[in-house]
């Protein structure tokens, strides 16, 4: 089974996660159920994609993990003569 629209995702998924959440978590449920993965192991890939980027807060609501500043300020070294 896979998910063509976020309003077919589960309803506590819907309540739980904002719109942007929903939708990494639907890209990977699908990518998981199309390797042939069981719906078990594609929600846990699912919620791992989410986890990478949200966090759950005391209201049981995920909220978008800060950004690590350290990594968009990074100094690109190019090489040179």
């Amino acid at each position: 089974m896979t998910y063509e629209k976020r309003d077919e995702l589960p309803q506590e998924i819907r309540e739980q996660l904002p719109e942007h959440a929903q939708q990494i978590f639907m890209a990977a449920f699908n990518a998981a159920q199309t390797d042939g993965m069981s719906e078990e192991g594609a929600s846990n890939v699912a919620w791992n994609s989410v986890k990478n980027g949200y966090e759950q807060g005391s209201d049981r609501q995920w909220h978008r993990k800060p950004e690590d500043p350290a990594i968009h300020n990074k100094a690109v070294m190019s090489g040179g003569n």
